[in-house]
């Protein structure tokens, strides 16, 4: 009366597919969410500040 092997390999496969597909979306909607956008600028500029100087 147990779950079979293969039943459940099965079905974390789905899962896991399901959960990452779901979580790359939701990574995606977060980078595109307007009200970030000043964020994601402001670390685009600040990496460029610090480091972009010639060495002496």
């Amino acid at each position: 009366m147990g779950i079979d092997h293969d039943t459940l390999v099965a079905f974390s496969k789905s899962w896991g597919l399901f959960y990452l597909l779901a979580f790359a979306i939701g990574v995606v909607i977060y980078a595109l969410w307007p009200s970030n956008r000043k964020r994601f600028d402001r670390a685009k500029k600040s990496i460029l500040d610090k480091d972009d100087k010639p060495w002496s």
